[in-house]
């Protein structure tokens, strides 16, 4: 059972004080949101938003574990072992991609968290993020013992992909304002992954697996 919440008897309630959370947390923070908004939003009251999170803090950490869960189904459960690395690799940063262009809270409350950089971000480091970043790295270096792919650091290619990919979703909110148009609407969001994917097929692959 995740941490941040106990045994649920009514599932339904629960996601709606989640989904009511993630939007209140994305926006206002942790010390900015108010647990009653987040019970009215969700057509709950208080009482059973405390019972089955707790306090304000153990629901702002299921409202993380709850998108953190998702996000490494939409990575890790992509590709497949019995895959060549180089089609592991890039459905994997597909999978990433479409992670984030459909949860639009994610950098967020990611950002918010890493700003405070203390004992809240480490377990998120740990359970998520380092073995997300490791995956990636492996992936690489597994393209490139297999001539797959260049002669690139995997370490570093792991860090730019990840960088390039969520940045994008991060920054587009300003983005938006200097490009003049929005940087988030369904067909700019569509091309940027076409760029991304573009852009490593160049970066890191053999000039004959470009293609394949």
């Amino acid at each position: 059972m995740a941490r941040g919440r106990r045994r649920v008897q009514d599932p339904a309630t629960a996601r709606r004080i989640l989904a009511a959370a993630e939007q209140h947390f994305a926006a206002q923070g942790l010390a900015g949101a108010r647990t009653d908004e987040i019970a009215m939003a969700a057509h709950a009251n208080k009482a059973m938003l405390y019972y089955y999170f707790g306090n304000k803090r153990r629901l702002h950490r299921a409202v993380l574990e709850n998108l953190l869960r998702q996000l490494r189904a939409a990575v890790f459960s992509v590709p497949k072992r019995s895959l060549p690395p180089r089609k592991r690799f890039f459905a994997g940063v597909s999978g990433y991609f479409d992670f984030l262009a459909t949860h639009p809270n994610y950098p967020r409350l990611v950002q918010r968290q890493a700003m405070e950089a203390g004992r809240g971000f480490d377990w998120m480091v740990k359970e998520f993020f380092r073995p997300l970043h490791q995956e990636f790295a492996r992936m690489v270096e597994e393209g490139v013992a297999r001539d797959e792919f260049r002669h690139v650091d995997p370490d570093q290619t792991a860090l730019m992909t990840l960088q390039m990919t969520t940045s994008y979703f991060a920054a587009a909110p300003i983005l938006s304002r200097v490009v003049g148009r929005d940087l988030l609407a369904p067909e700019a969001v569509a091309a940027r992954k076409q760029a991304l994917l573009d852009f490593l097929r160049h970066a890191v692959s053999r000039n004959g697996a470009r293609n394949r």
